[in-house]
């Protein structure tokens, strides 16, 4: 999973994230209702509209249950009691993966 948030974007498209996120939308809607911590604006078509800040929900949210395998109870409960920790690390782990991509490109301009 790779997505960067676009600078000066302000809405996502469901559609835009189940690509990135290479998972079905149906489960990006599943998880708006599951986490209330997503909270996507909706266009007058009814269309769910995710701010980047949501996009970084999404983010933990996946790293969670996809990466780590946490149950989607066990990934409210942990979201609830250390939201800052997790995310904390989750922003580290994409900083170092980001390093990792330059120096591989770095590497194969040699």
């Amino acid at each position: 999973m790779h997505i960067e948030l676009t600078e000066g974007k302000r809405y996502y498209s469901i559609g835009e994230l189940a690509k990135a996120f290479d998972v079905n939308a149906s489960l990006i809607r599943f998880w708006d209702k599951e986490f209330d911590i997503l909270k996507p604006k909706k266009n007058a078509k009814g269309n769910r509209m995710f701010t980047p800040e949501d996009v970084t929900n999404l983010k933990l949210i996946f790293h969670l249950v996809k990466e780590r395998g946490f149950t989607l109870e066990g990934a409210k409960t942990h979201l609830k009691e250390g939201q800052k920790k997790t995310l904390d690390k989750y922003e580290i782990i994409s900083k170092l993966e980001g390093i990792k991509m330059q120096l591989n490109a770095i590497k194969s301009e040699l």
